[in-house]
Order: C-alpha cells, then structure tokens, then sequence
C-alpha cells in the first residue's frame, strides 16, 4: 500500500458502467468501494431520521434531495478517515463536491464519457434486484433464468426512469447536474475523461492511471 490515503471518485452517467469500473479498481488496488446507493439502502433498511426521510422521497418516485444523501455520505466517510476509498454515485451536484470538500482532499477523479446511445441502448436493456440494487443486462449480462434473480431467485423489475421514454430526460438532468462538478475538478487539475462505447477497451487505461498512484494488488490481466 502507499503511505498516502488515496481517495477517488468515478463520475459517469447512468449506464457508463461506473460500477463495474469502481468494482475493478477496488479489486486491482484494494480500495474500498464506497457506493451512494448501497450506502442509501442499508440507511432505508436500518431506519433512523435519514433513511425515513429518504424513504419519504422514494415512495413516491422522486430524487432522494441532495441534502439526505450528503448526510448520508458524510456519516459513512466519517468514519473512514484513515482508509483508501473510491466513490461511486457522489458527488453527483455541485452541492455534493462542495460538502465533500469540508471533509476531504481528492487525489484523482476519473470521468466516464460514453456515447449517448449507448447509454440510452444500455440503460433500455437494464433489469435490478430491488433489494441488493444487484443490476443485469439483458444484453450482455443477462440472468440464467429471465427475469429472476440469480441469489435469491426474487423477481427482477424495471425502474420507471430506465424505461426508454424517460432514460433521455434522466441523461439530461445528470448532464446538467455534472457539467459544473466536472468543471470544478478539472479545474483542479484532478479530473482525467475516458471515452468509449466498451469498458473493456477503458479499463487498461484507467488501470494504467491508477498504477501511477498507487501499487496494484493484481495485474491487469486478472481482471
């Protein structure tokens, strides 16, 4: 490990495979993988001031505000002062970059640019496991059995944001919301862009990154 704690953000849009980006870079060099959502799902499911107002929110399909999920976010960085971490899903606003900067220093944030017909293609593919958050494609990482959930043989649903009426007006929004945090970072001189249709053909890139920071656990070919 290095002597520095190093903390990192991944940006992208909804469908980028951020996830699947974050889960790589947490594997290859032993960084947690701090994810909003997870992060907002075990706050629902323990209850508590925040995860009831979350739920408030929720239940009737609206955006959990920025102001819950900083909390939310804060508590759980808090706590991990000492740590190697990699966020995932935050910060989303300008708002949220702002309140993370009370806490910490970024070293490295990485920005996912994918085309936005892919991500509308992606995202009208997209089927989740309500309860995990767990996500399939139905193009290229289906479940064995259609529409069921490989663990807990629960069914899986659509969100009524990755319908395909709604997945443009939901790319606009994040569009909108990221452009000042990006400008932000970038200004900085922190922020490194990654453009493809594949993260196959991204990750030896970002791996290449990250390797200048901080020693890798795997090689990339493990990945």
């Amino acid at each position: 490990m290095a002597s520095k704690v190093l903390r990192a953000v991944v940006l992208g849009p909804p469908g980028s495979g951020k996830g699947t980006v974050c889960e790589r870079i947490a594997r290859s060099f032993g960084l947690q993988h701090l994810s909003s959502g997870q992060f907002l799902r075990e706050s629902l499911g323990r209850g508590g001031e925040v995860g009831i107002l979350a739920k408030q929110y929720l239940e009737r399909g609206l955006l959990v505000p920025d102001h819950v999920i900083t909390r939310v976010m804060m508590t759980e960085l808090e706590k991990r002062r000492a740590e190697h971490w990699l966020l995932d899903g935050f910060p989303r606003t300008l708002g949220q970059a702002e309140a993370l900067d009370r806490i910490c220093e970024l070293d490295l944030v990485i920005s996912l640019n994918i085309p936005f017909e892919t991500l509308k293609d992606r995202l009208s593919a997209r089927w989740i496991h309500p309860a995990s958050g767990r996500v399939y494609n139905m193009e290229f990482n289906p479940p064995h059995v259609h529409g069921i959930d490989d663990l807990t043989g629960e069914p899986l649903v659509q969100r009524e944001d990755d319908k395909p009426e709604a997945v443009a007006a939901r790319l606009r929004k994040y569009k909108d919301a990221a452009k000042p945090v990006i400008e932000l970072y970038k200004s900085r001189g922190i922020l490194h862009s990654f453009s493809g249709t594949e993260t196959n053909k991204i990750w030896p890139y970002v791996y290449a990154l990250l390797s200048n920071k901080i020693p890798p656990l795997h090689s990339e070919e493990e990945n």
